[in-house]
């Protein structure tokens, strides 16, 4: 069998591709990504990976594919005209949203603009008490009477949101049913209850609008896509990875594409937890810069940090995904002088045209000229297929150097010096939400930028160790290599008095909902082990907010509730730095994931091979303001395991730049990883 992950950036289009019974060797590759006609740039990789790994007639595959399609689409608010229909009285839900706003001291600060307009909500007359009965029932020649409306109105699609639906979802039903009736049976209907039905109304609102909103493009670009990867490999199965960091069937992606808005990101962090299994390594802070943004996360004992509160452009996602923040400029961020002051970002040069040095028509100063004019780049990417134009990269950066009163040079340490700057004042706040000591971690740093700022960072932060995969500019599509499948079903129990009995009772009733959800993403037999994480939202009786606490199987199987209030109290603590043993406690939400792990490579065993003479030459490079007129150039896969590369150096390899800071050294780690350490 073949895998094959996937991973499309705004820049560069990722692969990486594994036979089953190959051993370790993981064949990776990147093209320029094709925007907006994604899907030709994964054609045009796809086909060279499998002149690659030379797929024989009737060899199953399985393609694990990232994607941004449907976040573009919300960033970018381009999607059908969606009705959006509640309970009567409740019409203006998307105005309102939570009442604040987002930085309440700024006076001219407005609400995000919804993306159903307000003519296009429709009211059903309808109501449902919290607990799931019935107040005012539903008739379906009302209903069908409004759908009626929205379909003269333009409707291309209809996400749904009653009151209380997530304690019973028979009038949503109802509500589907009088829609494919008028509309017809290929209606796109999003449903709160069936994609995430938990307590808030906006938050359920805004789940079941995204759905509807990104769902026709989604639809379209993966049905695309699952047509080619089958003409090419017959009998092939393509998954699409999601927020949670596991995958999907595509059928299943086409249906529900809220859970891709993070799927790349996502991804990118299930590497980790691989890579981190593999090296020992149980604390860490990941780094993912790419073309337009930085993206950090956590892991904490080996274990991704997981989050119920992302965003996904101007709206909430209240799901549990991998709990990821972006934190600062990415290579093709802008740099610009304002008022007198230095700027990165967040204006980007996107991959089109991109950065002046990309010679596609961009003429403003990036991030990426300001790491060729420090010397962090070489004249070319890609093993020299991708030519770098430094002249263009002074010409962008002169008006910034004239502003700043330096050469291009200097102007370039400067906006190097900026982004670092703006980094920390991401960072930080993030690690002391999760009282965490930046002494006590190892920095993961992988993207197209990772390998350059990421050491950088690390200097900053005070970061000892620094750590760099083999292949970090393809390390998200690794990551949707060796992704399981997962998914996360729950049950609101809100309000109500559960014992340890009814826990366990429920938990029992997730777990069978939860592999029934499995066993119509895959055949059984392409899967090698199936687990479940049971997790509880938790809280002190009368909090205003939870915690998401993972409960042991032990005392869910026994039914022991003052073991899951030990583990709440314990996590309570971790995080507030107090707990209250005496205190009552009550449940939230109760969920379950389900875990369907699939053959994946094993790691790699370190190389013993010593080809040494990586030297390649040297440039001048820049370090907040000094200059280092002759720092050492290295190959990395010419680099042994005895060799010491101290700072400032510069490794290079074919798709990515390591960058040492002055005070680290760089060695070969396990796995064929870098390691630099503070000396």
């Amino acid at each position: 069998m073949i895998r094959i992950g996937v991973d499309i950036g705004g820049t560069f289009t990722d692969f990486c591709g594994w036979r089953e019974g190959s051993g370790t060797e993981v064949i990776s590759l990147k093209v320029p990504s094709t925007p907006p006609a994604f899907e030709e740039g994964f054609r045009q990789g796809f086909e060279l990976l499998l002149e690659r790994l030379g797929p024989q007639d009737g060899e199953p595959a399985v393609v694990m594919h990232g994607t941004t399609v449907s976040t573009n689409a919300v960033i970018e608010r381009k999607g059908p005209k969606v009705a959006f229909i509640v309970t009567k009285g409740y019409r203006d839900l998307l105005e309102l949203q939570r009442m604040g706003v987002r930085n309440p001291l700024n006076i001219f600060e407005t609400r995000t603009k919804p993306l159903v307009e307000r003519a296009m909500v429709f009211e059903v007359d309808e109501r449902l008490l919290h607990g799931g009965t019935v107040r005012t029932p539903i008739r379906q020649e009302a209903i069908q009477e409004l759908v009626k409306q929205a379909k003269d109105a333009g409707a291309n699609g209809y996400a749904v949101a009653l009151l209380h639906s997530y304690a019973n979802p028979a009038h949503e039903r109802a509500v589907e049913e009088a829609i494919r009736t008028v509309v017809g049976a290929d209606a796109e209907v999003s449903l709160s209850s069936e994609i995430w039905p938990r307590v808030g109304e906006y938050e359920r609102a805004i789940v079941s609008v995204l759905n509807a909103f990104v769902r026709k493009r989604m639809n379209e670009y993966i049905g695309a896509v699952e047509r080619y990867v089958e003409s090419r490999l017959p009998g092939s199965q393509l998954f699409v990875t999601r927020s949670n960091g596991g995958a999907m069937a595509a059928a299943e992606a086409r249906r529900f594409p809220v859970h891709t808005l993070l799927s790349g990101p996502a991804s990118g962090v299930t590497a980790v937890q691989y890579l981190a299994r593999a090296a020992g390594e149980r604390n860490i802070l990941t780094m993912d810069m790419g073309g337009t943004s930085t993206d950090i996360s956590l892991l904490r004992d080996g274990q991704a940090m997981t989050s119920n509160a992302a965003e996904v452009g101007d709206f909430p996602v209240v799901m549990p995904v991998t709990g990821i923040e972006a934190i600062g400029a990415g290579g093709g961020s802008i740099a610009m002088i304002d008022d007198g002051v230095l700027r990165i970002g967040p204006q980007s040069a996107g991959s089109y045209p991109g950065p002046a040095c990309f010679s596609r028509g961009g003429t403003a100063p990036t991030l990426t000229d300001a790491y060729l004019l420090a010397g962090y780049l070489p004249e070319a990417l890609l093993g020299g297929k991708m030519g770098l134009d430094r002249t263009a990269s002074e010409r962008a950066m002169a008006p910034v150097a004239s502003g700043l009163k330096a050469d291009v040079f200097g102007a370039a340490d400067m906006c190097v010096a900026v982004a670092s700057s703006n980094m920390v004042a991401g960072v930080l706040p993030y690690l002391a939400r999760q009282g965490v000591d930046p002494e006590d971690l190892t920095l993961l740093v992988y993207g197209g930028g990772g390998g350059i700022h990421g050491p950088l960072l690390a200097a900053e932060l005070g970061i000892n160790r620094v750590l760099v995969p083999t292949s970090p500019s393809t390390f998200c599509a690794f990551g949707g290599l060796v992704s399981e499948l997962s998914h996360d079903v729950m049950e609101t129990v809100h309000g109500q008095r559960v014992d340890g009995t009814a826990l366990s009772e429920k938990y029992k009733a997730l777990r069978q909902e939860a592999g029934e959800w499995l066993s119509r993403q895959a055949p059984p037999e392409r899967l090698v082990s199936t687990g479940f994480e049971c997790w509880a939202e938790m809280r002190y009786t009368g909090q205003s907010f939870q915690v998401d606490v993972r409960l042991p199987d032990s005392a869910v199987e026994s039914a022991d509730l003052s073991a899951m209030h030990a583990i709440f109290h314990k996590e309570h603590e971790r995080i507030y730095n107090h707990c209250d043993p005496e205190a009552p406690v009550e449940f939230v939400d109760l969920r379950v994931r389900i875990r369907g792990a699939m053959s994946i490579p094993e790691p790699a065993a370190p190389s013993s091979s010593a080809v040494g003479d990586a030297f390649k030459g040297s440039r001048s490079m820049r370090f907040q303001g000094e200059i280092f007129p002759e720092a050492p150039v290295f190959e990395r896969s010419r680099l042994t395991h005895s060799d010491e590369v101290p700072g400032p150096a510069v490794i290079e390899q074919f798709d990515a730049t390591l960058v040492v800071p002055p005070g680290f050294v760089a060695r070969v780690g396990a796995y064929g990883t870098i390691l630099m350490t503070r000396s």
